[in-house]
């Protein structure tokens, strides 16, 4: 049992699953000899903490009656768990950092608490860059002054931030939020009935955070795939969590004026295939406006645009040729004068992939002609 944590998590997993039968009405979560038993009554759980520690007891585990944790906070797998909040448990952060393993270690304890304390992928960048270069995990390191910045503010959030345990009868919503290129969401829940003696109580249950890679696997990704790639991960969690999907899904979309019609979202799905691949299947709502609430609103920078800006029909325009060479890194634009008659050429060297040469000529382009169309 000690060498094979398989074997461990197998076992236990035998011993439990008469109990989960018997006691039904309760959650039982276990990792190795790890047990956290939950019930939504008093006596459904005692029955049920009794029945565990029986079948335990009868394979042969000895309990330490003092390691039984019967009141919050309840400590399980580094989590603190109180009877409305979640925290993980006090992690210490080493600031001195000197070699390429230090900043893994650094950069895995932050991924782990991420989805509890909402550290977006903008706050952690400057220490998450700190991985690249592919060296030897002995080769060396320091905290650039960027990073030692949000190292301060990753510890300020990890004293101030917390997430809640879900509410059984309430149903969950997702909203995504933030600027580009760092968007990320919000998996919560809303309490629309709170009484009048509990006015001060915060209506906003957050149960997760989700946040894309900070790493993008395309040089070049629309607004529109960012959006779906959260609201696909969002999904897959949700039902891990719990086994559901959300009843609503709030989508920072820009409007002019009025709400969105059907019209406009079937149009959005038309124009993107991994939106279509986001919401197949589901049933919910899609709303544009976000619920009044502080946290939503001092991160609701990004909207998205349904506005096309190109045309789907040729213009009676100037026409501007592009390309680009990864082995020289030229960048080129080339276009004939409407004045002159003459071929006119725009050359420049740029540092990257032959992807990102390309794309620096049509800024360059746009820069250039920005009145008329082209």
């Amino acid at each position: 049992m000690k060498v094979s944590p398989i074997i461990c998590q197998w076992y236990v997993a035998s011993l439990l699953s008469p109990v989960r039968v018997a006691a039904e009405k309760a959650i039982i979560h276990h990792y190795m000899d790890d047990v956290l038993v939950c019930a939504p009554t008093d006596d459904v759980l005692s029955h049920a903490l009794d029945l565990t520690i029986n079948a335990l007891v009868v394979a042969g585990f000895e309990l330490q009656e003092d390691k039984v944790q019967r009141m919050p906070p309840w400590r399980y797998l580094g989590l603190e768990i109180g009877k409305r909040t979640i925290v993980p448990q006090k992690l210490e952060i080493r600031p001195k950092i000197q070699t390429l393993a230090d900043v893994h270690q650094l950069c895995g304890a932050l991924n782990w608490v991420r989805p509890w304390l909402g550290l977006t992928t903008e706050d952690v960048a400057p220490l998450f860059n700190l991985l690249k270069g592919g060296e030897e995990l002995s080769s060396p390191r320091e905290l650039t002054p960027e990073a030692k910045e949000a190292l301060e503010k990753v510890q300020h959030l990890m004293s101030t931030r917390q997430a809640h345990r879900c509410d059984p009868d309430l149903p969950f919503k997702f909203i995504i939020m933030g600027k580009l290129p760092h968007l990320h969401g919000v998996i919560f829940q809303w309490r629309n009935n709170i009484k009048k003696d509990q006015g001060r109580e915060d209506p906003l249950l957050i149960i997760e955070w989700v946040f894309l890679s900070h790493q993008r696997s395309k040089r070049m990704t629309r607004p529109q795939e960012l959006v779906a790639e959260l609201i696909r991960k969002a999904r897959v969690r949700i039902r891990e969590l719990a086994g559901c999907d959300f009843e609503c899904i709030h989508i920072p979309i820009g409007l002019r004026s009025g709400q969105i019609t059907k019209a406009m979202l079937e149009h959005l799905l038309q124009e993107n295939e991994a939106l279509q691949f986001a919401l197949d299947s589901f049933t919910g709502q899609i709303s544009i406006h976000q619920p009044a609430h502080k946290i939503f609103n001092q991160d609701a920078e990004f909207t998205l645009n349904l506005k096309d800006v190109r045309s789907r029909k040729p213009l009676e325009a100037l026409t501007v040729f592009t390309d680009a060479s990864g082995r020289s890194h030229k960048s080129v634009m080339t276009w004939k004068d409407p004045q002159t008659q003459q071929w006119e050429a725009d050359v420049a060297e740029v540092e990257g992939s032959p992807q990102v040469a390309e794309l620096a000529a049509v800024v360059r382009a746009f820069e250039r002609f920005p009145n008329p169309s082209i």
